[in-house]
């Protein structure tokens, strides 16, 4: 056998590989209800824990995919400084979850930071804030060509899309 027919073979009884799709899809602008859903529970089972690392005062951030059988799962989770815009999160992340220590707005909500984060990246952010409990939710996505947001209620009610 060839070096590339050997190669093709290898390849071939890969189990990882042959799960691989072709190509990976774009994340949807607006999240499904089970991501919205899961987000909203796993997001809010952070709220209150410290941030490990020299960030102790920082944000949290989950970043939220698929697993193998098509669930949601968090694939990574860190914190990160309150005073910096994130970065494009890594491939295959479905959606992101930022919680603030503090309200950085008279009136809280998405900060202008993450209303940038969803217009760069089209991609949906749910910002959960840490500084009441319950700790206020809400939804931001690229709709319409712009950011838009909305609140998730505790149990998962949603409000109206708004600017």
């Amino acid at each position: 056998m060839t070096g590339i027919a050997l190669l093709l073979a290898a390849f071939a009884l890969d189990p990882l590989a042959a799960s691989l799709p072709a190509e990976a899809a774009a994340p949807a602008p607006v999240a499904e209800s089970d991501l919205r859903e899961f987000a909203a529970v796993v997001g809010r089972k952070a709220v209150g824990r410290p941030v490990g690392g020299p960030l102790g005062t920082g944000d949290k951030i989950l970043l939220l995919a698929r697993d193998d059988k098509g669930f949601p799962a968090v694939t990574g989770s860190f914190g990160f400084s309150v005073r910096q815009s994130l970065p494009a999160p890594p491939a295959g992340t479905l959606a992101v979850v930022r919680l603030h220590q503090r309200p950085e707005t008279i009136v809280p909500g998405p900060t202008p930071d993450d209303l940038a984060f969803v217009t760069k990246n089209r991609l949906p952010l749910f910002v959960i804030g840490e500084w009441a409990r319950p700790a206020p939710m809400w939804e931001v996505a690229w709709i319409d060509g712009a950011a838009r947001f909305r609140t998730i209620g505790e149990v998962g009610e949603i409000g109206p899309w708004r600017d």
